[in-house]
């Protein structure tokens, strides 16, 4: 295949996945060795970079992704609706936390540490596309059971679980006296 057909199956691919794609992958699409793609791939951003173009290469280790370019957002607001934000509320936070540290984990998991119920939090979450239903649990009634995604990591700025900050006995305390806040909140209703 020449390059000019390379880089347009590529860009097609890019384009349709919409995330990123492993270089490995793309090579084996367009029946080049990896090597031999990373040097289209740069081609590519080059060009796209030298032609002032709408979009980008973003290249990670292994993997890149066809981008919107950043000084492009302005334009793109014109012509869709403003993104949502998203609203993390304590509650929201805090579920989420618990999910992030505990996965897998049940809703009633994440209940009983927090003391109240979790549904809307839950909801929120999933609608953000923080966290996923990542099967069930082989106990009776089959919960569900949740944990983190992708999206998670981009918006907390961390490559992996790994790199969360390690919880102490003053955070935990904490997240038991503002459940119990809650409760007696509740109650008070």
């Amino acid at each position: 295949m020449d390059q000019t057909r390379a880089e347009a199956v590529i860009e097609a691919v890019l384009f349709t996945m919409g995330e990123s794609v492993e270089i490995g992958r793309l090579a084996d699409v367009i029946e080049e060795d990896v090597k031999t793609t990373r040097k289209i791939l740069k081609d590519m951003e080059e060009r796209y970079d030298k032609e002032d173009r709408g979009i980008s290469l973003v290249q990670f280790d292994n993997a890149v992704q066809l981008s919107t370019k950043s000084e492009m957002y302005e334009y793109l607001i014109k012509i869709a609706k403003a993104p949502r934000k998203m609203t993390l509320t304590d509650t929201v936070l805090e579920t989420l936390s618990i999910i992030a540290y505990k996965q897998p984990v049940t809703r009633i998991e994440i209940e009983r540490i927090r003391g109240v119920s979790c549904d809307h939090a839950i909801n929120k979450l999933l609608e953000y596309d923080l966290v996923t239903e990542l099967g069930r649990l082989d106990a009776p009634g089959r919960p569900l059971l949740f944990g983190t995604t992708e999206q998670f990591l981009r918006c907390f700025g961390v490559g992996s679980l790994e790199e969360l900050p390690k919880l102490g006995p003053v955070q935990m305390e904490e997240f038991k006296q503002q459940a119990e806040a809650e409760v007696q909140l509740q109650l008070d209703i």
